[in-house]
């Protein structure tokens, strides 16, 4: 029998196509809206415009019956140079991630950002995933394609704003301190600024008195840490919170002795500023008798004379490489743990509760750490 051919229209026919039409009518739903607020300063007229902005965007936000309020997100007191520092910030982009945001209004650029890079990468992020921004003061909609170059420019002129206040804070602060009128605004353990002037706390230059002393006679700073834990003496915050660091810092703090170094520590001109130890990049500044002192010169450099010392046999114990330095941490306080010898036995310590800090995990052999490594790793 012939076989029954194909025809050729019949082998190229389309397969059947069949459209499904959209819905006639799309379920209306409310906009979601967050609205975020930053002041940059803690002063008085800064805390009413962090209060005036939290009520107008509460009432712009509730009186409008297509939208609905996720949240009111604010930062008090936080520079806008830096984006990592502000709690609310990071927890409305949590919020956006997790799907609970479609916009946000903010006052102003420089209330979201005034890093250029920050702004724009979080704008981006946001635009990603479906949530807009509206700058009220600049009348910016992320949600037009074009705002983007806009909201580039604004941001520029924001940072470059910061900047220019950085600059005139840092020009004024050099100058005291070359004119010798400075005065820090955070002044050590044992010293209070009355009248705009360095006066002794006398309770707290006894304590200074006798960290100096203790040490001076052979104590460690350990030990003299844990002595005023014990006697409840309270820091500078007013907790009895003493360590072996906080005890060398006022060891090795010349202020004790009447004189000031001033911009020990500097803050770079590129953003995001961030400080540094002024290891010679930037100018020091030495001023003599710029306060009543608690502790003699001679003291002073005989404690700086001590500290060398065992800093260097410290050293001499620490330069061996262990496998597990760095690298363990305390799963209580999140402390690291550090090597440590007591009776020919070897230990691995939280150095949060060597240290008198409120940690329960005490010291571990090394033995049971190795073995402990051998178990999971074979």
């Amino acid at each position: 029998m012939a076989k029954k051919q194909t025809s050729g229209n019949l082998a190229l026919e389309q397969q059947r196509v069949i459209v499904i039409p959209a819905h006639d009518e799309i379920v209306a739903r409310k906009l979601r809206v967050a609205a975020y607020a930053r002041v940059s300063s803690s002063s008085e007229d800064q805390l009413n415009s962090y209060r005036v902005q939290n009520q107008y965007y509460s009432e712009l936000i509730s009186n409008n019956p297509d939208w609905e309020m996720v949240d009111i997100y604010a930062d008090e007191g936080i520079t806008g140079t830096s984006v990592e520092k502000r709690e609310d910030f990071q927890r409305m982009m949590q919020d956006c991630r997790k799907g609970k945001i479609d916009r946000i209004l903010v006052k102003s650029i420089s209330r979201f950002a005034r890093n250029t890079k920050d702004c724009l990468a979080a704008v981006r992020e946001l635009k990603e995933l479906g949530v807009s921004v509206l700058f009220e003061e600049q009348g910016i909609d992320t949600s037009k394609v074009s705002s983007e170059m806009v909201t580039a420019i604004m941001a520029s002129l924001a940072q470059k704003q910061s900047e220019s206040i950085s600059g005139n804070v840092k020009w004024g602060v050099q100058k005291r301190m070359k004119d010798g009128t400075y005065i820090p605004a955070y002044l050590p353990y044992g010293y209070e600024s009355i009248n705009r002037r360095i006066q002794i706390n006398e309770g707290q230059a006894d304590v200074v008195q006798k960290i100096f002393s203790d040490f001076l006679v052979g104590r460690s700073t350990e030990q003299i840490a844990a002595d005023l834990r014990v006697n409840n003496i309270p820091c500078k915050n007013g907790r009895a919170q003493w360590d072996s660091s906080s005890v060398r810092y006022i060891l090795r703090n010349e202020k004790y002795t009447g004189n000031s170094k001033w911009q020990k520590y500097y803050t770079p001109s590129t953003f995001p500023f961030h400080c540094k130890i002024n290891a010679g990049e930037a100018q020091c500044y030495w001023a003599e008798g710029t306060h009543p002192a608690i502790i003699s010169e001679q003291e002073y450099q005989l404690a700086q004379k001590l500290l060398e010392s065992r800093s260097e046999r410290v050293a001499k114990r620490h330069n061996k490489a262990y496998p597990l330095r760095q690298k363990m941490y305390c799963g209580s306080c999140g402390s690291v743990f550090r090597r440590k010898e007591i009776n020919a036995n070897v230990y691995w310590v939280c150095l949060g509760h060597d240290r008198g800090r409120n940690c329960d995990i005490r010291q571990i052999p090394e033995n049971t750490i190795n073995a402990a490594f051998c178990r999971l790793y074979y």
